[in-house]
């Protein structure tokens, strides 16, 4: 389905006059978070592009072959190469994945306006240089393994597309709360003009507070603690807006500003489609055999490097 990001009218209400932003939706969407270089200058696509991209995911759908998770699908369809993700270990097949959906924005990433993230700061990339030096047998106990790999939070919002990428909202007169699939987060966002917690006070999620702007539902998000994987999980603070487009659709952006990271705040803008049923229960850490394998593999690299 090719869909593009465009306002309708849009009345509906739920009893305590708000405007209503339930139901279950989904990030399916195949627009990659930074614009390819080959759409350097272009904030959309044209018409026939979508018509192209929708023929080639609707190909490699068809082709069974390895998942394209999250811009993935986009840089395929483009080049007409499929690439897994990760080659050295394996990976999920395209059943793991839903159908796909193709919007009309050649980024998520509406600002700055090349639809690249900001320049990373001197201390972010030495912390990489650092990282990545790092050898894979130094994991001493589940705790050096990420929240990722143990299950335990891919972070809220999650913004990954294509798995396990379905929200459910739910309003009440001073509440609004967002479920996420992915590992069963769920945010509470709390209404008007209460106090704010204490900035000692940290969570995984962190706190929000919203308030409306015209039909807009806007989230502000503080007191991270800053363990989770995903980098906006990690932020000084989020600013989200939820705006109802039509029966259909339901437009998202996320402003970041996360000074130890990025030289200046970015936004990301994207479509949320509304899904038919509910949401499925995650059972992560019940079949998670990797975090135990990944723990065997190093200590068989430690045998292995004592023998040399």
């Amino acid at each position: 389905m090719v869909n593009s990001i465009q306002a309708q009218e849009n009345s509906s209400r739920t009893i305590d006059g708000q405007p209503d932003l339930q139901g279950v939706w989904t990030n399916n969407t195949i627009t990659p978070v930074e614009r390819p270089d080959s759409y350097e200058g272009r904030e959309f696509l044209t018409e026939e592009e979508q018509q192209f991209l929708l023929r080639r995911v609707s190909e490699i759908q068809e082709e069974d072959g390895d998942a394209l998770f999250g811009g993935g699908v986009f840089q395929a369809a483009v080049s007409g190469e499929v690439r897994s993700y990760d080659p050295s270990t394996g990976n999920y097949d395209q059943a793991w994945l839903v159908e796909r959906q193709v919007h009309n924005r050649t980024s998520q990433i509406i600002d700055p306006p090349d639809g690249k993230y900001p320049p990373l700061t001197e201390n972010v990339i030495a912390l990489a240089r650092e990282r990545a030096s790092q050898n894979r047998a130094d994991l001493d106990s589940w705790l050096d393994l990420s929240t990722d790999d143990r299950c335990l939070s891919y972070g809220a919002p999650y913004l990954n597309s294509g798995y396990n990428s379905y929200w459910q909202i739910v309003q009440s007169a001073d509440h609004v709360v967002i479920y996420q699939e992915m590992i069963h987060d769920a945010r509470i966002v709390r209404l008007g003009d209460k106090p704010a917690l204490d900035e000692s006070i940290q969570l995984w999620n962190g706190d929000s507070r919203g308030y409306w702007d015209g039909d807009t539902l806007v989230v502000e998000t503080r007191n991270f603690n800053k363990r989770n994987s995903h980098e906006h999980n990690r932020a000084e603070f989020n600013i989200e807006r939820f705006t109802r487009l039509s029966d259909s659709q339901l437009r998202y952006q996320i402003t970041v500003h996360q000074p130890d990271v990025y030289s200046a705040p970015y936004t990301r803008e994207l479509v949320l489609d509304a899904a038919d049923g509910e949401i499925y229960e995650y059972a992560c850490h019940e079949g998670n055999y990797s975090m135990t394998n990944i723990l065997r593999g190093a200590r068989e690299q430690e045998r292995l490097e004592t023998q040399d």
